[in-house]
């Protein structure tokens, strides 16, 4: 008996020592994990406690400001007033919403919208109704607020345009991000993937986004378990973006738009000849950027995409157009510099001349007689350059082409911009899989058949005819950053690869053409002393004349359906005796280039020679002293 209760006691005391043991490991375990948690790595788990207590949310920065070249704004910031629903402020969100819509429009599909976020979202974060509010809206909903509970009234930024549509394919416009925008975006801003952030789709908007955009700030907020937001803890404002400044007068701006807006579809263009700022550039119809800021509807969108007018299209930078005889100055270098004619070399219209078994008519239908090349281009004889580039060939006219910006993309910081044609027998029969034919060499020596150019580009073949140097355009004058302003360096123009004997010989013949009584722009000659311009007509068919209309009656412009009447074009440069700014005028469907394109020319640049935004005096064809300090 008494070695049975031993040995059970003997069992029992081990079994209480391995139980014992076991808790005193099971202890040392849980006291070492404790020591690893709350003194190895306390910090690491107070930041990820205070991660889940703190969040931080990024907050937008202002956007730059545009600016013309004196400073007066042309795409600004203001205040955007937005109505915001909170569902768990209110009992009943359709009975809020009823009330809300008595005092603003809530179309049904909005309020569907509404409705849905709701249900996705909880209770406590705030759902946006309306944004862009005026005035008027917000103070009625604010006199209304006992009997709308859960609205209330948030104050944001929105871009704003004040010039509308008269501004819109300069500027451009902002809109919301989209996927596409996201993929193509490389930088990994974080401010793209704030709902409603705006970036820019078009225009300077678009082609300076990251200088316009700035630098997100943030701000820290405690949360509790739930996310509802319990106070601001800290607060770091963005960097705002930059204000870009633009070489535009903005006053010469609105005269262009002006001389433009009753001609339904056309586009101007004025550029200093030596620096290649653009001080003008217009283009209408325009459309309205406010509109995109806010948001489009689907029956706005395709009213304005389906507008045969094309108010989306920029025609100053992306209309191609048959220069017509505005490209005669082109094909004159070119024979002069072959040397496959001299300026005493005559022709004799008669009218037309032939080739093979086809006629290709002047526009004068029984001719100028004997003329040369001053005389060609004061009348435009359309004969007299026929016979030249049927000497000189395509291939050497498209290259003196290319040399004064033609057919080739100038590089202006705008987005969109197309290069226009400057078409070679290789060209064509890469394109085509046919020989070039003589026939086209004519056709192509009065600015007609493949010849394409944009109103950008006949601006810059002015300027470097003008100006003798190789001048770009561009559009930034400078960058204004933190309240500093710097004007931007731009590279001297190098001088272009012709004698000045060539250049001089045409322009004497666009001097004839502005301001002797023979020339077909001299009515719309500026008469005061040491302003006259020096210009070139064009017209532009865009229906061929019938051989039947040709032995009966051809009828005029005017005449004719809106659709078949000729491009009105005109290119000049002023003063005559030291030239100081060019200007190109495409009036599409506008008739003949002296009459309608070149009085629009002449009232616009007259302007701006009394305008003189460069900082040069110019009385009598004599410069003044530069502006002191001018960079751009």
């Amino acid at each position: 008996m008494f070695r049975e209760d031993s040995s059970r006691y003997k069992k029992f005391s081990r079994r209480a020592m391995i139980l014992a043991g076991g808790q005193v490991a099971l202890f040392g375990l849980l006291a070492g994990r404790m020591y690893q948690l709350q003194v190895l790595e306390s910090r690491r788990y107070k930041m990820l406690a205070d991660e889940n207590r703190i969040n931080i949310r990024l907050l937008p920065p202002p956007r730059g400001r545009i600016l013309d070249r004196f400073g007066v704004p042309l795409a600004t910031n203001r205040e955007n007033f937005r109505v915001l629903l909170i569902a768990e402020r209110t009992r009943d969100v359709d009975q809020t919403l009823d009330a809300l819509g008595r005092l603003i429009p809530i179309a049904d599909h909005e309020r569907r919208r509404i409705l849905k976020t709701i249900k996705k979202r909880r209770d406590f974060v705030p759902v946006t109704v309306q944004e862009n509010l005026d005035w008027k809206k917000v103070s009625s909903i604010e006199v209304n607020a006992p009997d709308l509970p859960g609205v209330v009234i948030d104050v944001g930024q929105s871009r704003e345009y004040p010039l509308g549509p008269d501004s819109s394919h300069l500027l451009g416009y902002v809109a919301p991000v989209s996927e596409k925008d996201k993929a193509r975006d490389r930088s990994g801003d974080p401010l793209l993937e704030l709902p409603g952030f705006r970036i820019g789709k078009s225009g300077i908007e678009k082609q300076h986004e990251r200088r316009l955009r700035g630098k997100a700030g943030n701000s820290q907020l405690e949360v509790n378990a739930l996310g509802r937001v319990i106070r601001e803890l800290s607060r770091q404002e963005g960097q705002p973006g930059d204000d870009v400044m633009l070489t535009i007068d903005l006053g010469i701006q609105n005269l262009a738009i002006e001389k433009l807006r009753d001609k339904k579809s056309a586009a101007a263009v004025v550029m200093d000849v030596h620096t290649g700022g653009v001080i003008a550039l217009a283009s209408v119809p325009g459309y309205d950027p406010n509109a995109f800021n806010v948001g489009l509807t689907r029956k706005q969108w395709r009213q304005i995409s389906r507008d045969p007018l094309a108010p989306l299209t920029n025609k100053a930078v992306s209309g191609l157009y048959a220069p017509g005889s505005t490209f005669k100055m082109i094909v004159a270098m070119a024979a002069l510099e072959q040397g496959v004619v001299l300026p005493d070399h005559k022709v004799f219209c008669r009218g037309h001349v032939e080739l093979g078994n086809a006629r290709f008519h002047c526009w004068k239908k029984h001719g100028h007689g004997w003329m040369d090349l001053n005389a060609a281009l004061q009348q435009s004889c359309d004969t007299y350059f026929y016979e030249i580039a049927k000497r000189v060939g395509i291939d050497k006219i498209s290259e003196m082409g290319i040399r004064f910006g033609l057919g080739e993309a100038t590089g202006i910081d705008l987005p969109s911009e197309r290069g226009g044609l400057m078409p070679t027998a290789a060209w064509k029969k890469k394109r085509m899989g046919v020989p070039w034919q003589k026939g086209e060499t004519l056709v192509a020596g009065i600015g007609q058949g493949f010849v394409l150019t944009t109103p950008l580009q006949l601006a810059v073949m002015t300027s470097r005819i003008a100006s003798g140097k190789l001048v770009k355009p561009h559009l930034v004058r400078g960058i204004v950053s933190g309240g500093v302003s710097q004007i931007l360096e731009h590279e001297d123009p190098t001088p272009l690869d012709i004698s000045d004997e060539i250049r001089t010989l045409v322009m004497d013949g666009m001097n004839s053409v502005s301001n002797t009584e023979q020339g077909t722009a001299y009515r719309a000659r500026i008469a005061e002393p040491g302003f006259e311009l020096a210009g070139k007509t064009g017209t532009a068919q865009v229906k061929r004349i019938s051989k039947h209309e040709r032995e009966t009656r051809v009828l005029k412009n005017k005449e004719r359906p809106s659709k078949d009447r000729d491009h009105a074009l005109f290119v000049a440069y002023a003063p005559v005796k030291n030239p100081r700014y060019a200007i190109s005028v495409v009036v599409e469907h506008g008739g003949g280039g002296s009459k309608v394109a070149a009085p629009i020319a002449r009232d616009i640049l007259h302007e701006t020679l009394k305008r003189d935004p460069s900082g040069y005096r110019k009385r009598d064809g004599v410069a003044g002293e530069k502006e002191k300090g001018r960079k751009a």
